[in-house]
Parts: C-alpha cells; sequence; structure tokens
C-alpha cells in the first residue's frame, strides 16, 4: 500500500474545533502538507495567532469563527467557505465537549450541550459538506474524532453524557459508510478513537483531579501530534482503502 498526501494538496480541508488540542495539532499537519484549512472554533483570536505562525508553510490557514452547537452559525461559516475559498474535501469533525457531573444529578442544559455539540453539530456539518462533495462529484474524506469512551466503559468518574455522545458518534460514522455504499457514493468516513490525549478539555470540562493525573503523568497519555499524524494516516491510503476505524491509546493505557 503506497501512502501519500499528494492527492490532497491545495485542496480544502474544513477542520472543526481547531484553536487548541487535537484541531490545533490537526490543523499544524495539514498546512504543513500543502492544504487549504479552515478552521472552525468560537475562539478567533488563539486561531488567528496560529494562522501567522503558519504562514510560511506550503499550505494556507483561515479562520472562522463558529459555534459548532449552533447550526445556523455552522450554515453561515460553509456558505462562506463556499464563497470565498472553495468545494470542501475533508471535513474532521473535532469539536467536542464535556461538562463534569452525574447522570442522576446533572441538569437538562448541560446535557444539551453537550449533544448539540458532539452529536448534532458533528451531523449538521457533515450534513453540509456532503453536499458540497456530491454536487462536485469529490471523493471527499469524513473524520469524526470520536473517543475511547464511544467504545468501552472508562474508568474516569464524572464523565456524564459524554461517552453517550461518544457512541452516538460511533453508530453516525457506521451509519453514513452504510448510505454511501449503498448510494456508490467514493466519500470514505473515518472514526478515529483517542485514549487519554494531553488537552486542556479535562480541566475545561471541570475534571481537575484527571487533568493534573494527565499533567503530572501519572496517567499515560498521547500528544495532540499523534493525533494530527493518525489523521495523515487514514487520509494517505490509496483511493480502495477506507481505515473505518481507527483506536489509538499510549503505551500501558488501563482505563
Amino acid at each position: 500500500m503506497v501512502l501519500s498526501m499528494d492527492k490532497w494538496k491545495g485542496k480544502v480541508a474544513v477542520v472543526t474545533g481547531a484553536s487548541s488540542g487535537i484541531g490545533e495539532g490537526i490543523v499544524k499537519k495539514l498546512v504543513e502538507e500543502g492544504l487549504v484549512v479552515v478552521g472552525l472554533a468560537r475562539r478567533l483570536e488563539r486561531m488567528q495567532k496560529q494562522q501567522q505562525m503558519l504562514v510560511h508553510q506550503p499550505g494556507k490557514f483561515h479562520p472562522v469563527q463558529c459555534d459548532i452547537g449552533k447550526e445556523t452559525d455552522i450554515l453561515r461559516c460553509f456558505d462562506y467557505i463556499k464563497e470565498n475559498i472553495g468545494p470542501v474535501h475533508i471535513l474532521v469533525n473535532n469539536a467536542g465537549c464535556c461538562i463534569s457531573g452525574t447522570l442522576s444529578e446533572s441538569d437538562t442544559n448541560s446535557w444539551k450541550t453537550i449533544m448539540d455539540v458532539n452529536v448534532i453539530g458533528l451531523c449538521v456539518a457533515t450534513r453540509e459538506a456532503v453536499k458540497v462533495m456530491k454536487s462536485k462529484n469529490i471523493e471527499g474524506h469524513i473524520i469524526n474524532m470520536n473517543s475511547l469512551a464511544g467504545h468501552f466503559r472508562v474508568q474516569v468518574s464524572g464523565l456524564n453524557l459524554y461517552p453517550a455522545s461518544k457512541h452516538a458518534v460511533t453508530s453516525i460514522s457506521d451509519t453514513l459508510k452504510n448510505e454511501f455504499a449503498t448510494s456508490k457514493t467514493k466519500i470514505k468516513v473515518t472514526s478515529i478513537s483517542p485514549g487519554v490525549v494531553d488537552t486542556e478539555i479535562f480541566a475545561v470540562s471541570g475534571l481537575n483531579e484527571f487533568h493534573k493525573a494527565v499533567e503530572e503523568n501519572s496517567v499515560p497519555s498521547l500528544s495532540p501530534d499523534d493525533i494530527a499524524d493518525a489523521v495523515c494516516y487514514v487520509l494517505s491510503t490509496p483511493p480502495i482503502v477506507n481505515v473505518s476505524e481507527m483506536i489509538i491509546q499510549p503505551v500501558n493505557e488501563t482505563i
């Protein structure tokens, strides 16, 4: 199997949750590979700083402010991309949300926020990207950033509705793949499911003890660059090859 990113050079990739962590790492890697990357995230200033750091790379980075939990934001952004940047060839659904709490005690708004970002927003972005791919007859690629928690019961307390939302991503990825197979649509679908990755999500989510354990290296963790490399691997496969699911864990992870 010959691996190459050459077919994507100059093509448009959309990365959600692009302002930090895994999304930031994916943006950097794709721009280095010569792609035109559109980053969608709420924190525009952080993406603009990254844009300045990437100006001398082969590709280009276009930061666009967007709240993936709001459909109107997503639709506005895809209209902007279509009118100003070009047709979408790759979508990386990376934006994710976790709010610490227990299912028996959490409030309804927390559940809605998690599902709006992790599930509904992912589906809306996918729908809009697929519209473009089909209209332009593009053999594109949808990559859903899943989680180990989307497949197994992990031993981290306080994850609330997060595992359920990631199990939904597993099912959504399978459903999309089957839909495209039935319709003979040549769009690849990949679910990438990391174990623990050293990002700010644990601190932001209120999982402070677990965040401290990751920072102190008492819990093995991957880096965002590891996940960015995984994204490039699945993108570099030949047209006949589709990596449907990739589970990637740090060595000695036990959760």
